[in-house]
């Protein structure tokens, strides 16, 4: 699978690209498979009987280990981060093809089958989130479980603190709208890029026991004023859509989990493409160019994409 001029330039504006039915139904049908076998026989929630998919858990169903998540109504199994077969889901030939297109031929780094599972090593700061960084294959399999009768809760977009090239969402399942899709805001990579000190991840404050206050990413005024602006202007893209679909993702685009109003789980894989050479590329600031470390054909791409491509990625829908 090559990437056409228009999708790179789509990607290049925009900060996302959505490709279609790139997961097989097959693989995506024992993705769903793997991910039922991991819950509990004694859990509430039931495959074959969608009446009990609404959250939040409850009890003995909730879990708070970082390898398996089941909280509020959040669902992620991390347990399968290096398992070969999503190993060979996430990195086959056809997402090398069109990833090494927008970040380079030859860069990227190898994952690990059986490697570091990301939560395996604990937070990213204590009491905070698992780090994303730590982990040598897939993210895991992050599930939404329908909201049920719960009110509309607003948006609310970040970008993530850890260092990593490319982000991706796969859906194995089919995300209609309203059902908890990857929701971006399109063009915000450009206007937040320069607003961070560093180009890949972001300084975190260390905690103590004796001075708890401040802990955790540090935000720059600048960030915190753009990415408000960014809420206040920019309508996000909800990037639902088949079983199959693939969305790339820029490393400093606003983005959030969706809101689930349907009857419908969420079902998604997450993985981070990182550059093999990210280590000499992340203390560097922001950039006059911010494509420097992407692919000539990235850099050179001055392709206009037509309002007709634009609706096939959601934009103008």
């Amino acid at each position: 699978m090559k990437l056409s001029d228009e999708q790179i330039a789509f990607f290049k504006d925009n900060g996302y690209l959505i490709l279609p039915g790139v997961i097989s139904p097959q693989r995506c049908a024992e993705a769903r498979d793997r991910m039922w076998a991991a819950l509990p026989a004694s859990c509430a929630l039931k495959r074959d009987d969608p009446s009990t998919f609404n959250g939040p858990f409850h009890g003995a169903d909730i879990q708070n280990d970082p390898l398996h998540v089941r909280q509020g109504f959040r669902w992620q199994n991390r347990e399968i981060s290096t398992d070969a077969f999503f190993i060979e889901t996430m990195f086959n030939e056809q997402l090398r093809v069109a990833v090494e297109q927008l970040i380079g031929a030859n860069t990227l780094r190898e994952p690990v089958v059986g490697g570091r599972r990301m939560g395996s090593e604990g937070t990213a700061w204590p009491g905070g989130p698992v780090d994303p960084a730590i982990n040598e294959g897939v993210r895991g399999i992050y599930c939404t479980l329908p909201y049920g009768d719960q009110p509309r809760l607003p948006d609310e977009s970040h970008t993530d603190g850890h260092p990593f090239s490319l982000g991706a969402v796969a859906n194995i399942h089919q995300v209609p709208a309203d059902g908890g899709a990857f929701k971006v805001w399109p063009k915000s990579h450009r206007r937040l890029y320069p607003t961070f000190q560093m180009q890949y991840d972001q300084p975190r404050i260390p905690y103590y026991d004796h001075l708890p206050s401040y802990k955790g990413i540090i935000h720059s005024t600048a960030y915190l004023k753009e990415l408000d602006a960014i809420m206040r202007d920019t309508p996000p893209v909800e990037c639902c859509g088949g079983e199959g679909d693939v969305i790339l993702w820029h490393h400093r685009l606003a983005h959030m989990a969706g809101h689930n109003y349907t009857d419908v789980i969420r079902q998604s894989v997450l993985w981070d493409y990182n550059r093999a050479d990210l280590d000499q590329l992340r203390a560097d600031p922001p950039q006059d160019n911010m494509w420097r470390d992407w692919s000539e054909q990235l850099q050179a791409n001055n392709t206009h994409y037509s309002d007709a491509f634009a609706r096939t990625q959601l934009l103008n829908s």
